[in-house]
């Protein structure tokens, strides 16, 4: 079976705490995990306000899972999604090697830009 790179986006409901949002996603982790999925890369992107309500709530909790899987454990976590009801909305993408190649570059790009230690300019 060929592994293939996906990127998943879950929109979780605003109502949550910190703590609820965390074990939410550690839910979905494990999901994955159960699965034998190689993770690439995860990234919180926080509350953010929605294009439209959704379920009459006008922000939502971004999260990015980018991940290397057989289709099978899509399926699974897809069936997670639906099942619980602190997931707003959810969108999983095939990543194609371009896509892959672009988000390395990218990470490897912000990963250099927090190495380097910001000066601040002397006021004369």
């Amino acid at each position: 079976m060929e592994l293939r790179q996906y990127e998943t986006v879950f929109i979780l409901t605003p109502i949550l705490s910190e703590a609820q949002m965390k074990d939410t996603v550690d839910k979905f982790r494990k999901v994955l995990s159960d699965q034998s999925v190689e993770m690439v890369h995860e990234e919180n992107w926080g509350l953010k306000s929605l294009a439209y309500p959704i379920d009459k709530k006008a922000t939502g909790f971004y999260y990015l899972l980018e991940y290397k899987a057989g289709s099978k454990a899509v399926s699974v976590l897809e069936t997670e999604f639906r099942r619980d009801e602190r997931v707003l909305r959810f969108l999983t993408v095939v990543l194609d090697k371009h896509a892959v190649a672009y988000n390395e570059k990218k990470r490897a790009r912000k990963s250099q830009e927090s190495s380097i230690p910001k000066t601040e300019e002397a006021a004369s």
